[in-house]
């Protein structure tokens, strides 16, 4: 497991620092283990992913992962006992801000991909898109009915629908009840066929026609409706999407002029089309639907003209994400995923590592490699004004973990966070965002979203991410409207289990089969197919078109 440090067959130890072992295999009470010239007797059962102690423990003394404080002990603890919710507690080293030269840093060897590409959508300010979308959002959830409408209309019309397989199932049913046959419903066997979109694709050069809905707009605070339209501006301003149609009520917080300030704020010389309509100085909502559709269908003809031309790696942005971790996210699939944003990073392109609950007890090893003071500087306060916010609402970053978490083995935020932020790689953090702000400086980027996983993906999408590495121990339905998700397990059980989700099995690290860096290169060679449009991931064969914008109140 090269990397994370020496492995065996059925325990590791990820940093010398560290008093416990991870459990690889599951093992039973009274089984003696040997590892590094060390004999451990285990005093109870300890499942894979699971961990036990290495020494003697004080009550309130350190659990020491990944060479970081991950918890303290409720009560003394011995040599070989397993850790559970019910004997540590979660505790994280404090952090300050250093005064940096610049991290000293070793880039792998890109030579192997200096001159490689992806076909990609050049846009004119530079920007290079994996898809070609045009998009359909909403200012307001008021105007959701609206875009239902549209959404039928435009993907069954023009070839974008998702094939129907359910409604076929349903049409049966009511075909079988129609004629009397009740006795057959509850045997009825359904095919494995998906009945075809609506029509034949009309646009050979769109990717699809997407929409925004969402429940936001109107009620919240000012920051809430800024935040929104900050997070619009960048799905319009991000790569994959050709232009867009925006559809407003009029009286609502989140307003036009609002919106329109944003998109200059990302890019002052903006050229895409937008074309925006306003219910309420409308004679109706029937000539306004037809006018946007009318628009909208030229608008759409224009933005076929575009075709995919070659670009260098360094127009990557790739979102670093996890959700439904378990306790092999930091051992397999998050460092897999660091290896291609360390190589992304060398070669000029951008990586986005959000999700700050998860980045509790690592602040300082971040600070450490930040390459300015101000960009230290500004993770911090983002870190603290975050942790701030979650106070305010009697709640704090320990609470982060889900049941599913720390079942399979992430018991504390901290032992939760020192996995998840191997996804960043070791290469220097260039710049520290706030949502929903845009990423454009080369390199790892820091951006301020909550742990949850489909607020995190739209706000990385919103940053700029032209593709989504998404790990998972558990299994998570999630894909994203406009950028691919490509879905990695940390397991190989998952990845059987779950097939019809998991494009990528980083299995192989755990067992031993594969190293981590030869698992990044190949996720970076599916990263290339994806991003030509060679390849479709399985959240996009799905149409998993998840989107949530973060309210800022506090969403942990």
């Amino acid at each position: 497991m090269s990397g994370n440090g020496a492995t065996q067959a059925k325990v590791l130890r990820l940093d010398a620092k560290d008093n416990v072992l991870v459990a690889l295999t599951d093992l039973r009470k009274g089984e003696n283990l040997s590892y590094l010239e060390d004999e451990y007797l285990l005093l109870s059962d300890v499942p894979a992913k699971h961990k036990f102690l290495t020494q003697d423990v004080d009550a309130g003394g350190d659990i020491i992962m990944y060479g970081v404080l991950v918890g303290t002990t409720i009560e003394s603890l011995r040599r070989g006992d397993l850790l559970s919710t019910r004997n540590i507690r979660h505790a994280a080293a404090t952090f300050h801000e250093t005064e940096t030269a610049g991290p000293r840093w070793t880039p792998p060897n890109v030579s192997a991909w200096a001159d490689k590409t992806f076909l990609g959508y050049h846009r004119d300010d530079g920007q290079v898109g994996s898809r070609n979308y045009w998009l359909v959002l909403p200012l307001v959830f008021c105007e959701n009915r609206n875009l239902a409408v549209l959404k039928q209309a435009f993907e069954e019309e023009l070839g974008f629908a998702a094939p129907q397989i359910y409604r076929s199932q349903v049409a049966e049913l009511a075909r079988l009840y129609r004629e009397g046959k009740s006795d057959e419903l509850k045997k009825v066997a359904f095919g494995e066929t998906q009945r075809a979109s609506a029509s034949p694709k009309v646009f050979q050069n769109i990717d699809g026609i997407k929409f925004l809905l969402h429940e936001a707009g109107c009620g919240g605070t000012h920051e809430d409706a800024r935040n929104l339209c900050g997070l619009l501006a960048g799905y319009i301003h991000h790569p994959n999407v050709a232009g867009a149609t925006v559809l407003s009520l009029g009286c609502q917080h989140a307003q036009v002029p609002m919106l329109l300030e944003e998109i200059k704020r990302r890019d002052p010389n903006f050229k895409k089309r937008v074309l925006i309509y306003e219910q309420q100085k409308s004679p109706s909502e029937a000539a306004m639907m037809t006018k946007a559709i009318r628009e909208t269908f030229l608008a759409m003809v224009e933005a076929d003209k575009i075709m995919r031309q070659p670009a260098p790696l360094s127009k990557l942005t790739l979102g670093l994400q996890c959700g439904g971790s378990d306790g092999f996210s930091g051992l397999s699939a998050n460092p897999a995923i660091g290896h291609v944003s360390d190589i992304v990073a060398a070669l000029g392109g951008i990586g986005i590592l959000s999700e700050f609950p998860e980045l509790c007890g690592v602040e300082q090893q971040l600070i450490d490699r930040c390459v300015r003071r101000e960009v230290a500087d500004r993770f911090a306060h983002l870190m603290r004004d975050y942790a701030a916010r979650a106070k305010a609402v009697r709640a704090s970053f320990e609470m982060n973990p889900s049941p599913g978490n720390i079942r399979d083995g992430l018991l504390t935020d901290a032992m939760k966070s020192a996995g998840a932020a191997k996804k960043g790689g070791t290469s220097p953090v260039t710049a520290a965002v706030d949502y929903p702000e845009y990423c454009t400086e080369p390199g790892l980027n820091l951006q301020c979203t909550p742990g949850s996983d489909v607020e995190s993906v739209s706000a990385q999408v919103g940053a700029g991410a032209n593709v989504i590495l998404f790990t998972t121990g558990l299994g998570t339905p999630t894909g994203n409207p406009i950028a691919p998700v490509l879905k990695i397990s940390t397991n190989s059980n998952l990845a059987q289990r779950m097939a019809d989700i998991i494009d990528i099995d980083t299995g192989g690290i755990i067992t031993g089969e594969t190293s981590i860096e030869q698992m990044g290169e190949r996720i970076l060679e599916r990263v290339i197919q994806v991003a030509s449009g060679e390849a479709r991931t399985k959240a996009e064969l799905l149409a998993q078109d998840d989107f949530i914008p973060w309210k800022r109140g506090v969403s942990l």
